[in-house]
């Protein structure tokens, strides 16, 4: 039953994270139900995992507190927009350490390829003022992979 839950967590929250995708990308928004979603959808999946709420839980929810804080001030920056600061958060209380490095890590570099062809585009359409990023498409991404990895690599390699 454990392991049933623990993929239907995961296929929701794979759902979710390509809902994030196309909504970034037609809105540049991303809506706070799918950042409380993805958040929520963790608990049946840490149960279903056999994590102990003290500490294995209480880990997880510190340092997704932690990575908010980090790019909160990032938001109060003017670096990142609120709904992707909330979504990484949420994204942090399913990873592992080494797996919001990870994350993190391939988030910046399609961070920066969804930049560029933005940029490009904004460039191309003689648009005016600054151009609009959806760094959600980047972050979702990253966090799909890092999710989803372990399924596709069933070798054991």
């Amino acid at each position: 039953m454990a392991a049933i839950i623990h993929h239907l967590s995961i296929a929701g929250v794979a759902l979710l994270l390509v809902w994030t995708i196309i909504s970034d990308f037609r809105t540049y928004t991303i809506p706070n139900w799918l950042c409380v979603a993805v958040a929520l959808l963790a608990i049946p999946c840490w149960f279903a995992l056999g994590l102990s709420p003290w500490p294995d839980m209480a880990i997880r929810v510190a340092i997704a507190l932690a990575v908010f804080i980090f790019f909160a001030a990032l938001f109060a920056w003017g670096m990142m927009g609120g709904g992707d600061v909330k979504l990484i958060a949420a994204l942090a209380l399913w990873l592992t350490f080494s797996e919001l490095f990870e994350m993190l890590f391939l988030m910046a570099m399609i961070g920066g390829v969804v930049t560029l062809v933005f940029l490009m585009r904004h460039k191309a359409i003689r648009a005016l003022g600054a151009p609009q990023i959806p760094y959600g498409i980047a972050i979702a991404l990253a966090g799909l992979w890092v999710l989803v990895k372990p399924f596709l690599n069933q070798s054991g390699a």
